[in-house]
Order: C-alpha cells, then structure tokens, then sequence
C-alpha cells in the first residue's frame, strides 16, 4: 500500500487527517497487531506470579482470562484518550497506549504467592498511582532535568534485567514445573527457539508488517509447533473456547480495593519514568510523523492521558498502561500521521477485549512458547536501556553513579534474602531493584560535582577503566 494511495505529502503529515476507510482500517489493525503480544503479556506474568497462571491447575485459573481481557479494552480506552482527547487530556496524536512492562518489578513482589486475594491491594495501587501519574502532566515538563538518560536508560535495562529470568523460567516449563523432570525439557526448549528463530527470522529478513509484527508471528508459529507435537491439543482450545462467554463487560472492583503504602509508594515513583517515556515517545511521533517538536499542550495531554487511563483500568482490574514505543517506528515507516487511524485500532481493541472468546485462545498458548516470545521482548527492553545509555557522557561522575546504582539495585535483585528483616513495605520496594537504582542515581546525578578525575576511580576500576565517551558536547569532540 504506497502513501501517495493514502494522502498527499502534507496529509500524510496532518494527525486530523482522515484516510478512506477501507485503508484506514487495515492500517489501525496492524497498530493494534504491532503491539498485542507485549499488551497482554504483563496479565500473564502477574497471574503467574500470584500463583493461579499457566500450569498452576489453581481453580483461580479462569481469572486470567478477565486479566487478560482488561489489558486490551483499557489499553483501547487509554488510547482513545489518546487520539479522541478529553479536554486537557490526551496529545491529539495518533499514540498507542498499552499495559507497561515498566511496573512488573512493582507488581510481581506484591502478588507474589497471594493468589487472587493479592490483586486488591496491586489495583488499589494502579488507581492511586494512575492519578498521581495524571499530576505530573502539570509539571513534566519541568522534572524533566532530573531525569536525564543516565537515569531513564539505568532503569530501563533494570526493568529487563528483572525480567529475563521470566523468560527463561517460562521458556523451560513454568515456575510450576520447577524441580520435575519435564522441566527444560529439550521439547520444551524446542517450542521456545521455534518461536525465537522464526522472530528474528521474519524480524531481519521480513518486510513492512511481516517485521513490526514478528513477535505475534513467531508466537503463531510456536502455537502451530505444539499442536504438531502434542504439547498442546485441540481438545483443550476447543474446551476453553466453548468455555468462554461470547460477550462480558468489565466489573468494577471485581478483586475489591485495599491501601498499600509499599504499592502506593512503588507505582508512584514508577509513574515518573513512565512520563518521561511517553514525553519521548510524543516526540518521537511527531519528529518521525510531521517533522517537527512536540508542543508543551502535547506532552502535557499526554501525561494527563497517560495517568488517568491507568487510573481508569484500575477500577475494573486492569493494569498500568504507557505509550508502546514500537508504533512510533510504525508511523516512521508508513509515513501515516492520522490519529483517527490509531482510533480505529483503539475500538478494534476494545471489541477484541469484550469478546472472552479471544481471551480463551490466548489462555492455551502453551507457557514454553510465550517463554520464546517474552525471552524476545525483554531483551529488548535491556537493549532498549543500553542504546538510551549510549547518549551519556561517559565521564568518571556518571560511571561511579552508574556503577553505585546498578551495584546496589541489581544484588537486591538478586538476593532478596538480605533484607528479610526489614518491614514488609521496604522488602516489597527494595527487592524490585528498580526503585532503589532510580533513586539512587536521580539522587547522585543532582548533588555529586560535575568534575571527577581519572585518578579518583583507579582505586576501584581494577584496571578497567573503559574508554567510550557517549554523545559528548561539541566543545570536548572538537
């Protein structure tokens, strides 16, 4: 489908723009296709977690299904706000929101082996989090110093190293299947590396849709590996679909509403890495898309939609959502600025998410082939962190603030053991790894001198003292 089909140059560039629909609505769908596997996929993590996911046979199972459906009818809400705007809220762009993989260090710790009984305080956080998100909208623009990329880059490979043990767990059998002899598995593996060489085949080799929806086609093709192999029969995608209901609405505090300072706490800090990721993704957007800056009244409607859609989700037992930084590269390649084309994506989306019946199918993905996908997508999120840090300046200051940072939040990660005597709130919060890095560094980065030489660090480099210099000003690369 060539752009000149779609618009003229400058309609190609106007978010007001509305195409024919017979090319809008395929273009809104691939939106929404580009994104759907990374949108449910912290439903399933959360579920599995709390102890009633894949391969827990908890009679709590069924719950993933309705977790599931809130990820897309509140991500198809939260993008509405998005495009349609409500007042203030919303940036009039065309922004794809989606459940955040940035809050999972939060949640995980706080659901951790409660079952269902652990969601009232999870979504109790979710909501007060979600307006407090909203707020920042008044002020992103200035908190934005204290959020340079050394800071958003450390927390971002934060976020996916927490994470990649999900992956390789999932991948291997489930945390279900820890310590029995199905357990990694070499037919295990096999579903999971079908899905991740049939990602990174069509991810490199594909072309247009084929590439941005590689994930969602390695996961199909994963799907398809263990029905051939018996991991999966049709007996039970059959049951769970005539299980499902052809049609249900959301139920407001359907897992009720608890206070927790420790998820109150932790979804409030991470609203502020969420900002300033959609600040880059509304930049992002109208670079890529109209070739020019984000406006303040932009950036700010975007926060507001940001925040209250999350606040909104949470109501009915849905998660944090975020803007999705893969459709920013979508509008890049189709040169398509038109929010109303994201719209129809949004309202597929809801209809998909009112529909149980596609929950059911996603419900039977067999828990190894997720695993290749999720292994997929949270390295990315790593690699996402790594390119965001590769604009430091790589001074001797912001080496030591990375390495105290990093030291500290990535060992509390790793050996939650060491605060078993501290209260429960502080466990729950240090344990991600992820708030205690950022506020380390946000900490460091604004009271440590800008000056730190070479001599100071020999005594704890060991020898290494490294030698990239990041995007320096111009004065030091002349």
């Amino acid at each position: 489908m060539s752009n000149s089909s779609i618009g003229s140059p400058e309609q190609l560039r106007d978010p007001n723009y509305t195409p024919p629909l017979y090319k809008a609505i395929p273009l809104g769908i691939q939106h929404v296709l580009a994104m759907f596997v990374s949108n449910v996929t912290p439903a399933i993590i959360v579920a599995g977690a709390a102890g009633f996911g894949f391969g827990s046979n908890s009679p709590d199972f069924p719950e993933l299904l309705y977790l599931i459906q809130m990820s897309m009818v509140f991500a198809g809400v939260a993008t509405l706000l998005q495009t349609i705007t409500l007042g203030p809220v919303g940036a009039a762009l065309p922004i794809v929101q989606g459940t955040s993989f940035a809050f999972l260090p939060i949640m995980i710790p706080l659901v951790a082996g409660k079952g269902v009984d652990g969601l009232a305080a999870l979504f109790g956080g979710v909501i007060i989090g979600g307006f407090f998100h909203a707020c920042l909208g008044l002020v992103i623009g200035k908190i934005r110093f204290a959020l340079p990329p050394l800071v958003t880059g450390l927390v971002v490979t934060m976020i996916g190293l927490a994470l990649v043990q999900v992956g390789i767990q999932y991948a291997a059998g489930g945390v279900p299947a820890i310590g029995t002899p199905e357990y990694g598995s070499l037919l295990n593996w096999a579903a999971a590396l079908v899905v991740i060489v049939v990602t990174l085949g069509l991810k490199f080799f594909g072309r247009g849709m084929m590439s941005v929806s590689a994930v969602l086609l390695g996961l199909i093709a994963g799907y398809i590996f263990a029905l051939a192999t018996g991991m999966l029969t049709f007996e039970a995608v059959s049951t769970s679909w005539d299980r499902a209901a052809v049609f249900a609405l959301p139920q407001p505090f359907k897992y009720g509403f608890e206070f927790s300072f420790a998820a109150v706490l932790g979804f409030c800090l991470m609203a502020f890495v969420s900002a300033v990721e959609t600040v880059g993704d509304v930049s992002g957007i109208t670079k890529g898309g109209a070739g020019r800056e984000a406006t303040d009244k932009e950036i700010a409607g975007a926060t507001f939609a940001d925040g209250l859609g999350t606040a909104v989700a949470g109501f009915f037992g849905g998660f944090p959502n975020t803007s999705f930084s893969q459709n920013v590269g979508l509008i890049a390649m189709t040169g398509v600025m038109s929010r109303h084309v994201v719209t129809i994506g949004a309202i597929f989306l809801i209809v998909c998410g009112l529909i149980p019946k596609v929950g059911a199918v996603i419900r039977t993905v067999p828990i190894e082939v997720l695993g290749g996908g999720v292994i997929v997508m949270f390295g990315m999120v790593v690699a996402a962190g790594i390119s965001m840090l590769s604009d430091v300046n790589w001074n001797r200051r912001n080496m030591v603030i990375f390495a105290i940072s990093l030291s500290i939040g990535l060992g509390l990660q790793l050996e939650p053991g060491a605060l078993q005597h501290m209260p429960d709130t502080a466990r729950i919060l240090l344990t991600s790894g992820l708030l205690p890095a950022a506020l380390i560094a946000i900490v460091l980065n604004l009271v440590l001198p800008e000056e730190l030489s070479d001599e100071s660090t020999e005594e704890v480099s060991g020898g290494l003292s490294g030698h990239g210099r990041g995007s320096l000003p111009k004065e030091e690369t002349a």
